[in-house]
């Protein structure tokens, strides 16, 4: 049956989610992920002037970049959300950490986004990372428009870079528009539908809009900026590839088959402006979601999301816990009551806030769609499905094994409390897991993850969040197993000689491996003895 307010009808439901439009920027480190969603949010009117990832004495810091240590060092450490509207449209943009050692953040992100952008380095093209994003997105065919960035550098020829896209990523790429010059000669773009070339202006270090003027590709204007030679170069480029190149079809992009392609610069803000429209227009609205064999319609009347990230202390005067939610179906509202499907009772929706990176305020309501934080006293986890009415359990959310172990030390013992606190949050995000050997006091925890960076990341907040001074000593593992056995039996075990049994923070007994050969070799010589791993 309906579950509306007074105020809430279907044709609003219907409406809402038509103008949701959900989306994460991925790629591989350095392409110029976070600069570009820097550029879309000054277009879209979001920001009045552009920040930048490292900024200098008299800039401030990249939008999405709100965390301490993502300023001081220039990466994107955890996903930022931000939420405005543009052109009657919700938008909600999740910019991604692009590291792989921050992978398992950017993994989760991709299974709430309706689309993706793929940013590649136009002399690097396909790299490594973007490779593996790529077919994270593959899982859910995710429809993926791709900004090929960096052209005011020199790099790889358009076509070259179609070919790599076409070849190593098995999708078609189709050509929006096409580059105007190269490195320092490039000086915009050439619109192959609307048959129109855009020339763009530099503005001090890419911080306002780019003036743009638009010519005929005839026009000697061209001739006179490229030269005559440069300028025939690009007549012929733009005719065989308007012959021969593969067009853009919708059905094909929104299947996750195709991938409309754009070029431009995103520090100086060339191409940025026909490349935010394309996207407004391009991307989809929220559609089916998951749900074991079946799939939750968005414009369905009863509510129901699911929690995909955690994330302690963005408000540095409350310390709190915020628990990222994205709306599937139906209409969340403030201090409405849901079902927990993991906990198998119902909580109350307290406060809801809408994010625009490190910033947030309070919302009385949201639509699929949308990403919401929701405070978090405890009570959510990753992966957890919140529902009203018929049951719901969304499929579960990707979890990693950890292949790094570190030693973690408090150097005040004085601070053991906030030591504790501190740690005990950090973990309910999901990025590192703890353990304590089997021998020891609990006093000295082993972190787990998946990329070194992770204990980085934990012993920079542990002092800024928590006031607390550690240090780590790296472990010689490889990989972690949790097994069952009663305390008599696990005598009769033959562990590997290198091997360290552990438990985790629940009690569950584990076993650390220094390697995959001596897990097989476990294995080998326990033949009864079940090892799984985490999730």
């Amino acid at each position: 049956m309906a579950q509306y307010t007074a105020n809430t009808t279907q044709k609003d439901l219907d409406y809402e989610v038509s103008r949701r439009r959900t989306f994460a920027i991925i790629s591989h480190p350095d392409a110029g992920k976070t600069t570009l969603t820097e550029k879309l949010l000054l277009y879209a009117g979001a920001v009045g002037m552009a920040g930048s990832v490292r900024a200098r004495k008299n800039q401030r810091s990249a939008t999405s970049d709100w965390m301490e240590m993502e300023q001081q060092r220039g990466i994107s450490i955890t996903t930022a959300a931000l939420q405005f509207d543009c052109q009657g449209c919700r938008i909600n943009l999740l910019d991604t950490p692009g590291h792989q050692d921050f992978s398992e953040d950017t993994y989760r992100t991709l299974m709430v986004t309706d689309s993706a952008v793929m940013v590649l380095d136009a002399a690097k093209g396909i790299e490594s990372q973007t490779k593996k994003l790529f077919q994270v997105c593959r899982l859910r065919n995710t429809p993926i428009l791709t900004f090929i960035n960096k052209l005011d550098r020199p790099g790889r020829e358009p076509l070259e870079l179609l070919e790599e896209i076409e070849q190593v990523m098995g999708i078609s790429p189709a050509p929006i528009n096409w580059p105007i010059g190269n490195g320092p000669t490039f000086k915009g773009v050439y619109d192959l539908a609307s048959k129109s070339v855009l020339l763009f202006e530099r503005t001090e270090h890419g911080r306002y809009r780019a003036p743009v003027r638009v010519h005929g590709l005839n026009d000697q204007v061209l001739t006179a900026l490229l030269g005559r030679d440069e300028h025939a170069a690009l007549i012929e480029e733009i005719e065989l590839i308007s012959a021969v190149g593969t067009k853009f079809n919708r059905d094909e992009f929104l299947a996750g088959l195709a991938t409309p392609v754009f070029f431009g610069s995103a520090s100086n803000n060339f191409g940025l402006e026909p490349f935010w429209q394309a996207l407004i227009e391009l991307a989809p609205p929220p559609g089916p979601y998951a749900a074991g064999p079946n799939s939750i319609e968005p414009n369905s009347p009863e509510f129901s999301g699911l929690i995909f990230k955690i994330q302690a202390n963005m408000d540095p005067q409350h310390r709190d816990q915020v628990a990222f939610l994205r709306v599937c179906s139906g209409r969340l509202e403030k201090d409405m009551q849901v079902h927990n499907a993991r906990l198998g009772r119902k909580l109350r929706i307290a406060r809801a806030y809408r994010f625009f990176a490190g910033e947030r305020e309070p919302v009385d309501e949201a639509y699929p769609g949308d990403v919401v934080g929701l405070a978090n006293p405890g009570g959510f986890s990753i992966g957890d499905t919140l529902y009203t009415g018929r049951a719901v359990a969304f499929n579960t959310m990707p979890r990693f094994q950890p292949e790094h172990f570190c030693l973690l030390q408090n150097s005040d013992i004085g601070k053991y409390k906030q030591f504790n606190k501190g740690l005990e949050q950090l973990e309910k995000e999901g990025a590192i897991q703890v353990f304590f050997f089997s021998d020891s006091l609990r006093k000295e925890p082993v972190l787990a993850a998946v990329g070194e960076l992770q204990f980085e990341v934990v012993t920079a907040r542990l002092r800024a969040e928590y006031g607390v001074e550690t240090t780590v000593s790296k472990l010689p593992f490889a990989c972690a197993r949790w097994f069952e056995a009663e305390q008599p039996d696990r005598a009769e075990i033959i562990w590997p000689s290198r091997c360290k049994l552990a438990e985790d923070r629940q009690g569950q007994p584990v076993v650390l491996f220094s390697s995959e050969w001596e897990l097989n070799y476990c294995r080998e010589k326990n033949p009864r003895l079940a090892l799984r791993e985490w999730g």
